[in-house]
């Protein structure tokens, strides 16, 4: 019998035992891992919200539904509330959900875009489902015979917790202690060992570094360069604090744009998490807290943490024999809560590549060349939001409205604004209609609409969109409240 590949995963967590948990349960007759932790070193468990990737992620790895929301205390999401990010007062949500019904030849917007022109079809919202829902705080996973499109919020320590039980009942062993050295071949370059405390050592043959921040294998033993996009995401310090619920959880996250730095609000069963993503080029920390805990609603139950951050990227997430999972591969901040999605996708490709037999290199140029082009997606979508605000009420956002972009997003502005143009990468997390919403909502309107949107008479087209709009009511009127949904679906343990 072949002998199995040691894998030692450096770092507990929410990335650590997801990759633990994934690995085992997919490869792990092939595989011996070893996964090493400190009690010491505590998961931040302020409420983490998801993108819709990881109910398919759950699926396909085994996880229940019902079983992880109890033990998560996770609550439904159909997308995020925007205020203030136009303009002070505005406000816009980005749902996950289809706008319209859109064709092989042009997306549903430009059918409205065309509507608008004309004096009709009343706002593109009335066209999504899960938007609609999220207004009403209404859910349930299907209308009649129709699917919502949702992901979750869930508490983080609870969660690293629930996954830490299905991988140690997979055989995955856990090691407690701080790993104080990384011992590198100096002949290959590979990750030989891991010196803990107590002159304690863990032999492996893979590396998966999931040490957070201080990236201890990656960046630190194996000198991977970081590419820091801090002069496109300027934003680099965070304090969260948890709060008593003042009311039912919504079925979404919100994010309040504030003067210096954006306030986020994610309801859990149990409690709400809060925090205030800031720069510490336009503000002090000392007026970050005053902003967040002037803006909050319940009462604190957690003092205020401080987190402090760089956007950006290791240049290779795959060195030699060590994978980066999580936040030792990069940060983009949680604003369209993408860290747990990034840490998904990762494994997924890390499977579909992993090193069974043969040369690594090609393996981990092809798993470096799919992550770049992950993650650039997902930056430039984050960028967006900052990029096209109206807002000239601090040096922050005079700093976000004025910068120079990258060329790939300029060119999706101006591709939308002459045209409303858009287009879905096969690689990008963010479809055609998240795109759509946040142009929109931010106050970016097409000079022009698609020549195909004129082709139905005025009539005809007024007549196919009050028939959408009246059936995404229809199927609204089906839903029940999201807390009343809840109770009856996943009520949290005790």
């Amino acid at each position: 019998m072949e002998a199995r590949i040691r894998v030692i995963v450096a770092g507990g967590g929410t990335a650590g035992w997801l990759a633990a948990y994934s690995l085992a349960k997919r490869l792990g007759k092939s595989l011996d891992i070893t996964l090493i932790e400190s009690d010491q070193i505590g998961t931040v468990g302020v409420g983490e919200a998801t993108v819709p990737t990881m109910h398919r992620f759950h699926q396909f790895f085994g996880i229940e539904e019902r079983e992880f929301m109890r033990a998560t205390q996770a609550t439904f999401k159909l997308g995020i509330v925007f205020d203030n990010w136009g303009a002070p007062g505005e406000s816009y949500a980005h749902t996950f959900g289809e706008i319209g019904q859109s064709n092989w030849l042009v997306e549903f917007h430009q059918y409205w875009l065309e509507a608008h022109a004309n004096g009709f079809g009343g706002k593109l919202e009335d066209y999504c489902l899960e938007l609609k829902a999220a207004e009403a705080g209404k859910f349930a996973k299907t209308a009649g015979d129709t699917p919502l499109t949702y992901a979750f919020h869930l508490n983080a320590t609870a969660y690293a917790g629930f996954l830490r039980q299905k991988s140690e009942a997979l055989g995955v062993r856990r090691v407690e202690g701080k790993i104080g050295e990384v011992v590198v071949d100096p002949e290959t370059g590979n990750i030989q060992s891991l010196g803990l405390d107590r002159d304690r050592k863990v032999d492996g043959d893979f590396f998966i570094d999931c040490t957070g921040f201080r990236s201890l294998l990656l960046g630190d033993a194996l000198d991977v360069e970081f590419e820091d996009w801090g002069h496109w995401l300027a934003a680099d310090r965070a304090l969260a604090v948890q709060t008593e619920s003042t009311e039912p959880p919504a079925p979404f996250t919100r994010a309040i744009a504030h003067p210096n730095g954006w306030q986020w609000r994610i309801p859990l069963q149990s409690r709400t998490g809060n925090g205030f993503v800031y720069s510490s080029r336009f503000c002090s920390e000392d007026d970050a807290s005053a902003t967040l805990l002037g803006n909050l609603t319940g009462q604190t139950i957690t003092d205020p943490l401080p987190l402090k951050f760089k956007t950006g990227r290791r240049v290779n997430a795959w060195h030699r024999n060590c994978v980066a999972i999580g936040l030792s591969s990069g940060f983009i901040e949680p604003l369209e809560s993408t860290s747990i999605h990034l840490i998904d996708t990762a494994l997924v490709r890390l499977m579909r590549l992993f090193p069974f037999a043969g040369a690594m290199t090609p393996l981990a140029e092809q798993f470096n060349r799919e992550t770049r082009i992950e993650w650039e997606a997902v930056r430039d979508f984050i960028i967006l939001h900052y990029k096209q605000t109206q807002r000239d009420d601090s040096e922050f956002w005079n700093f976000y409205r004025t910068m120079d972009i990258p060329d790939s997003l300029a060119h999706r502005i101006e591709m939308f604004k002459e045209n409303g143009y858009v287009w879905s990468d096969l690689a990008n997390l963010f479809r055609a209609h998240s795109w759509i919403q946040v142009m929109f909502g931010q106050g970016l309107f097409p000079k022009h609409s698609h020549g195909a949107s004129r082709i139905l008479p005025a009539e005809l087209l007024k007549a196919e969109l009050e028939k959408v709009a009246t059936a995404v009511n229809q199927n609204l009127a089906k839903l029940p409240d999201h807390d009343d949904f809840i109770k009856q679906y996943c009520p949290a343990q005790n």
